[in-house]
């Protein structure tokens, strides 16, 4: 069985999942990501990066059953003699006996006989995965393995859903949950919470911080006191609290419109602005010009901005250099992508003079 970079299985560790997604989306995988913490295996089916399916081992056909229950209010085929026959035929008789992923075979199943339709198929997919997901963001300790080979590769598929969308559901869902509960509630998947070992509902946050703690132009410096798109008060500013010297950025975004902006936002009295708008010609340039920060936009044709921080992370001039991300995307995927190439910071377009200044102030004064 072959495996990617992201490891094969590994001894029962600490996890990072946020990180784990991240990994997974940026590679554009194909394949099957298991994790196992106790008695429970979590199973993640990809496509070029994109989530086909998601279970966990736990009391399996009890939970694909619940779901099917509750969408046989709306699918009168969904009947209980249906549910009955596909259990039969797929729920493994003993413990010893093993279908390859069994759950998705009963749900293609109901599709082939026409119990359900491709379209409802996908819905359930999506449900199931939204589930099984708000449980894996919550775990602490594992063991994981990745596979290329899946029992999935030759089954149809009923959709390809984004990872980073699906965090985000699942992220506001445990906030949503723990701002009704009791701190000490601990997540859990249908299961008593000594079955697995899970997180408390309200350590994802701080999961969140820690994992992927990746800084924010929210954040803001408690000695800057700068009025948003006020250009005298900026410039005042900018010249306050940096050294009397000329400071190097380069920024790096295929929007002339975007760098202009940058261009004028940074006074050229305590600025030269750089603007470089060719990812693939960036290396070069960067390595002339001697930058002390980079601003480096995220999506940008041929060559995207994590893959070209992480080249300049391997590089030995810039090992050291601030680069601070500049994107629309805000996701907590995004973060973690931010962070596995060791950037610096995260700027979210659009940006006001004001957040600008106090993003690159905070890293190179």
């Amino acid at each position: 069985m072959s495996t990617t970079p992201l490891d094969s299985y590994r001894v029962f560790q600490k996890l990072h999942p946020l990180s784990l997604l991240a990994q997974l989306t940026s590679r554009r995988a194909t394949g099957c990501l298991k994790v196992l913490t106790g008695a429970i295996s979590w199973s993640l089916y990809l496509e070029e990066g994109k989530l086909t399916y998601a279970s966990y081992s736990n009391q399996l056909f009890d939970w694909l059953d619940g779901h099917l229950e509750r969408l046989s209010k709306q699918i009168a085929t969904l009947n209980r003699s249906t549910r009955m026959q596909m259990r039969l035929l797929f729920e493994p008789k003993h413990i010893n006996q093993s279908i390859a992923q069994a759950d998705y075979q009963a749900i293609c199943w109901l599709v082939n006989r026409n119990y359900m339709t491709k379209e409802q198929a996908a819905v359930l997919v999506e449900e199931l995965a939204l589930e099984v997901l708000e449980s894996f963001l919550t775990l602490k300790e594992g063991s994981y393995e990745f596979s290329r080979e899946t029992a999935l590769d030759d089954l149809p598929k009923f959709c390809r859903l984004d990872l980073r969308v699906l965090v985000e559901q699942c992220q506001r869902q445990l906030r949503s949950r723990y701002s009704y509960s009791a701190p000490d509630v601990v997540a859990h998947v249908q299961s008593a919470p000594s079955q697995y070992d899970a997180q408390p509902i309200n350590s994802v946050e701080q999961q969140i911080s820690s994992n992927i703690d990746i800084e924010t132009n929210t954040e803001v410096d408690n000695n800057i006191n700068v009025e948003t798109n006020t250009i005298g008060s900026s410039n005042q500013f900018s010249h306050r609290q940096l050294r009397k010297r000329v400071y190097t950025v380069a920024c790096i975004d295929d929007s002339p419109t975007v760098l202009s902006s940058i261009k004028r936002f940074l006074d050229e009295n305590t600025f030269t602005v750089v603007m470089i708008n060719d990812p693939v010609k960036a290396l070069m340039q960067i390595l002339r010009s001697k930058p002390d920060l980079i601003l480096l936009d995220v999506e940008m044709p041929n060559l995207d901005g994590y893959e070209l921080c992480s080249l300049l992370r391997r590089h030995s001039s810039f090992k050291d250099i601030p680069i601070v991300m500049v994107t629309g995307r805000t996701g907590f995927l995004d973060r973690a992508k931010a962070k596995m190439v060791r950037s610096s910071g995260y700027l979210t377009k659009p940006f006001t003079q004001s957040e600008l200044l106090k993003m690159v102030l905070k890293h190179i004064s």
